[in-house]
């Protein structure tokens, strides 16, 4: 019997053609549905999303953040990686920050101390096969519904930041501490898709091109 899935895309508001385009050509294993959540809170759109999820009764959710460009392959490979792996896994892709340096949004080490401090550390080195981080980003994961279910059993709210952490590393805390593993696969890199913010900063620009637009008529 095929697995149920259900695509869960959180947004801010309007999304990018470009992650439409992927969407739409996203070759689809089995049964899929699709749920959207409009919030300017983060982790309260993925709570929704993921107790939707659970209501429907779906075997595994699929988060897409609205800002991805990826392979039409992605949804396919990662659904039978996952069965490799076992229902304790969650997978995630790979992709990068849109401003400079440019790392990748995994963390080889993520915990809290007694008084709720976070102490992390990024992945500083890629391998070629898929291998385990200890939190990552939400941009692009397969998991199982079975992990948010035992998410929220243990700890109530699944994505409630902790401590000022991201939703996104919040959950996956949580996720370790029920028994589940976060695998990463780079050989599916997606494009994380951002725009320049045109404001004063550009107004030396402008003047400079000014100056050189005078120079250009008065020579």
């Amino acid at each position: 019997m095929d697995k149920t899935t259900l695509i869960a895309v959180p947004s801010m508001d309007m999304v990018p053609m470009l992650f439409a385009q992927s969407l739409a050509m996203l070759e689809k294993p089995g049964k899929v549905m699709m749920a959207t959540q409009i919030s300017s809170l983060i982790y309260s759109a993925r709570n929704n999303l993921a107790a939707s999820g659970i209501k429907q009764n779906v075997d595994q959710i699929f988060w897409l953040d609205s800002d991805m460009i990826f392979p039409t392959g992605t949804l396919v490979h990662m659904d039978k990686l996952l069965e490799e792996y076992g229902a304790d896994t969650i997978l995630t892709a790979m992709y990068f920050r849109r401003r400079p340096p440019y790392a990748p949004v995994l963390y080889s080490k993520l915990d809290f101390d007694a008084k709720g401090n976070c102490a992390w550390e990024e992945v500083n080195e890629i391998p070629e096969d898929p291998f385990e981080v200890q939190a990552c980003g939400f941009g692009c994961v397969l998991a199982p519904t079975k992990a948010f279910k035992d998410v929220q059993e243990q700890f109530g709210n699944m994505f409630s930041p902790i401590h000022g952490t991201g939703e996104d590393l919040s959950f996956c805390w949580r996720a370790r501490k029920c028994g589940y593993k976060i695998i990463c696969d780079p050989r599916i890199i997606l494009g994380h898709y951002g725009h320049t913010i045109i404001d004063r900063n550009y107004w030396e620009d402008y003047i400079d091109f000014l100056v050189k637009q005078g120079e250009q008529v008065n020579g």
